[in-house]
């Protein structure tokens, strides 16, 4: 294995957001990029290597194809399609799960056997495919989660009660997508309570629930003024890339396997915090969630197996 490998799996928006901010960040030393479109991946690798000669450290950018993953430390998977209108999620994740499939299956004929990390959509879904088609460990198949909507949940925080969005520590749990939900009792502004300073401050405790619709309407706001987002998605893939090849041992909300009835739950992945290093989910971290929390997981885990059900595990063959 390489250190510092990284391939990545569909140059679209999401993707190159990614590994434009790998560029500029540094800390990776070799990125691959593959797409079912290899003039474009050309095109990218070569606009990408230009900016080279400013970047904070050395990197090779080449474009490549999947016998490059055998020695890669992390794949990133951000190949699929998009939801276009009118499209249930269903149909959307019948076509990706049987993109994420062959995917899958291409990488593992390499002999890969480092981290995946899955960002196509629905990404609960989409992680679990490739979790089974894989046949890796399930800590080291990671999808990104919650880990953008948590973001999004520290920035607009960090904006309502004026401080810095670094000390902003509450997360966004569940399903990336309606149905998540902000655990407010352990949400907290440095070492003190959200709760508690909305309080202090005679802020009205309503408004916690207004900045977490804030956070679900946020990418239907983004995609209807500029048709797709990918900048937010592409830092937050290369922060938890980064918590992989830096072995770091930091706390992300991604989608993980849960199994024998954590958080109630088993056989299934979902946005919930995990301690993230070179090994992929080192652990996950179990929270007391109130009556109404626990509700809002299991239904989003309901609503994932319900679609799994409906057709997913036949393209699986599970």
């Amino acid at each position: 294995m390489k250190k510092g490998k990284v391939v990545l799996v569909g140059t679209g928006f999401v993707g190159m957001s990614m590994a434009y901010s790998m560029l500029n960040r540094g800390g990776i030393n070799e990125l691959v990029l593959i797409d079912i479109d290899k003039d474009k991946t050309i095109g990218e690798q070569m606009d990408l290597s230009h900016g080279l000669p400013y970047a904070p450290q050395k990197m090779i950018i080449k474009a490549g194809d999947y016998d490059e993953c055998k020695d890669a430390q992390v794949v990133v998977i951000t190949a699929g399609i998009a939801q276009k209108p009118g499209q249930t999620r269903l149909e959307l994740a019948e076509k990706n799960a049987k993109i994420m499939k062959q995917i899958t299956e291409s990488i593992m004929q390499s002999g890969f056997n480092g981290v995946i990390v899955v960002a196509s959509n629905p990404v609960d879904l989409m992680t679990y495919v490739v979790a089974k088609v894989s046949g890796l460990p399930t800590s080291k198949v990671i999808g990104s989660g919650t880990v953008l909507d948590t973001a999004r949940l520290r920035y607009l925080m960090a904006d309502y009660l004026k401080v810095s969005s670094k000390n902003i520590h509450a997360y966004i749990m569940g399903e990336h997508g309606d149905s998540s939900f902000v655990p407010w009792d352990h949400a907290y502004v440095g070492c003190k309570k959200v709760k508690d300073i909305m309080k202090d401050n005679k802020h009205p405790m309503e408004d916690l629930k207004k900045i977490h619709k804030g956070v679900v309407d946020a990418a239907y706001e983004i995609i209807e003024k500029k048709k797709a987002t990918y900048y937010g998605i592409g830092m937050a893939l290369n922060r938890l890339v980064r918590a992989i090849l830096d072995n770091e041992n930091s706390i992300l909300t991604v989608s993980t396997y849960l199994k024998d009835g954590q958080y109630g739950q088993d056989d299934i992945y979902i946005g919930v915090p995990a301690i993230i290093n070179s090994n992929g989910v080192r652990e996950l971290l179990e929270l007391n969630l109130n009556e109404y929390e626990q509700e809002k997981l299991d239904n989003s885990c309901k609503l994932i197996k319900e679609m799994r059900e409906k057709s997913i595990d036949k393209i699986i063959g599970k």
